[in-house]
């Protein structure tokens, strides 16, 4: 388990490619996902193998990188993404994101001007609203060699995601946009997805898969998706 000390963090890293190459991807785990899952590995091997430094990791405090749950929040996870880049030499980035990773990919695309190209996956502008009495929730993730793993998300997390909304930067953001949706997915719905590409500023491509939200456990859509990704980098070079 290859680990990566940034200026704020140290995280756990999937990464595979040329470290010389001169684009840079980042794979963005969705809520409590790992960089372990099969669709986050597919994708970091899929686009080094287009010549890109690819990577995947776990936020701080989750899985295999350092730190308490607490240290899980759409800011710190924006911190990485962006001392990732700086760390690989401010290279021209793409991010690709699953869920939440796609709402990461929205926010620190549209923000950072070295990334070029933002891609995701059943992913929304704006977070899950606190339900009144909210403190915490209880989640539980499938380890990828079998077993289940539990997190306790604090109530720090959901106030920290509340100050976030990526639809006004989207609307005027001109790097080129694709958008996954899921005609299955009952937990980012299909009108969700399209909604925000409606919002959001040329160029832009949307894709419906036929699948639900866990795409990660279905091959082929792991394999469709990354052929539709490669066509979209192909279309939009930069």
């Amino acid at each position: 388990m290859p680990l990566l000390k940034l200026p704020s963090f140290t995280i756990a890293v999937y990464m595979q490619g040329n470290p010389d190459s001169r684009k840079l991807a980042l794979i963005l785990p969705g809520r409590l996902d790992t960089k372990d899952y099969p669709h986050m590995k597919s994708n970091v091997n899929f686009l080094a193998s287009r010549g890109y430094l690819a990577l995947s990791f776990d936020p701080p405090g989750t899985w295999e990188s350092p730190g308490e749950i607490k240290l899980y929040t759409m800011t710190n996870y924006l911190k990485v993404i962006n001392e990732l880049i700086n760390h690989f030499g401010n290279k021209p980035t793409v991010l690709f994101g699953h869920s939440l990773g796609g709402s990461m990919a929205m926010l620190a695309g549209t923000q950072n001007k070295h990334v070029t190209h933002i891609i995701t996956a059943m992913s929304r502008p704006t977070p899950n609203k606190i339900r009144p009495g909210d403190r915490s929730e209880i989640s539980l993730r499938d380890i990828p060699k079998g077993g289940t793993k539990k997190f306790i998300l604090p109530l720090s997390y959901f106030e920290d995601a509340a100050k976030y909304n990526m639809l006004e930067a989207l609307s005027k953001c001109k790097k080129p946009k694709l958008f996954f949706y899921g005609r299955l997915d009952q937990d980012i719905a299909p009108e969700v997805v399209k909604e925000t590409y409606n919002l959001s500023a040329e160029p832009k491509q949307i894709y419906q898969l036929n699948c639900d939200h866990d795409y990660r456990k279905v091959p082929k859509r792991i394999r469709e998706i990354n052929k539709v990704m490669g066509e979209f980098l192909e279309t939009y070079k930069d």
